[in-house]
């Protein structure tokens, strides 16, 4: 079974930064392309960031390049989301996904497996 963990939300003033966390077990995280996605109150679940497994690949959202980043630690079962300029527009419940794809998926119907969530509160 595949578990996602997720970690490192919390409250933040505008301008401020987190990092996220997403540690996995279960399978082999080393061979997965990673996505973090986020909800909103109101608004559809939205991707935000995705890497693929080596890592070469990866991509963002128009909404936070330049101020988030995506990276991985293959030996440590464990990815991040570097978040820097947080904006109160920014706050979600941020997921981490996995999928067993080559190429960085954007959908939340592609990704296999979720982790449960960890808040984003960006206060102005």
């Amino acid at each position: 079974q595949v578990q996602l963990v997720e970690s490192g939300g919390g409250l933040v003033q505008a301008g401020g930064s987190l990092r996220l966390s997403c540690t996995v077990s279960g399978r082999a995280f080393s061979t997965s392309t990673m996505g973090w996605f986020r909800h909103s109150p109101g608004k559809e679940r939205e991707f935000v960031a995705g890497i693929n497994w080596n890592p070469t690949s990866s991509a963002y959202a128009d909404a936070v390049k330049g101020r988030f980043t995506i990276s991985r630690d293959n030996a440590k079962n464990t990815g991040y989301l570097q978040m820097n300029s947080l904006k109160p527009e920014d706050t979600a419940v941020y997921y981490c996904a996995l999928t067993y794809t080559r190429v960085i998926r954007t959908a939340p119907h592609e990704y296999d497996y979720w982790g449960q969530g960890t808040q984003v509160t960006v206060s102005s």
